[in-house]
């Protein structure tokens, strides 16, 4: 797994503008990132849980009239409360984001109970200089 801390030493990088999404289902949230996503611009999603059908963050290159310019790289991780899990979860899937940081990065959470606790450790290092927390997104 590649160090976040020997990445950052190695050159400067403009840190990921990035948002925590919550809201009480899932399909709010992902209609709330969807529609802040624009084209051409390279966007990771990080979704809490299971969607609850029809999502609007479903890509098709094979389908017409499918949003196929969107550059999404959507990423779903198992449900449970981020912080009391210890971070493990959300800390290999960042990891493994930012290995080849996006332009824009959006975290839907399933439960906003730790928002801020979430935010203080994303405050943290080495995230402090890879991340540039945005105002959260309520869905």
């Amino acid at each position: 797994m590649t160090d976040l801390n020997a990445t950052v030493a190695a050159g400067a990088r403009a840190p990921v503008p990035t948002w925590l999404v919550t809201g009480p289902r899932a399909g709010a949230r992902e209609a709330a990132i969807a529609a802040l996503l624009e084209p051409g611009v390279p966007s990771a999603i990080i979704l809490e849980g299971l969607s609850d059908g029809g999502s609007a963050l479903v890509f098709d290159d094979c389908v017409e009239d499918t949003p196929a310019q969107y550059a999404a790289n959507v990423i779903r991780i198992a449900p449970g409360c981020l912080h009391c899990s210890g971070n493990l979860v959300l800390r290999v899937t960042l990891n493994r984001v930012l290995r080849r940081p996006p332009a824009r990065l959006y975290i839907s959470l399933a439960s906003a109970e730790h928002l801020e606790l979430l935010r203080e450790w994303l405050s943290g290092a080495p995230y402090d200089t890879l991340l540039a927390l945005q105002p959260d997104i309520a869905a």
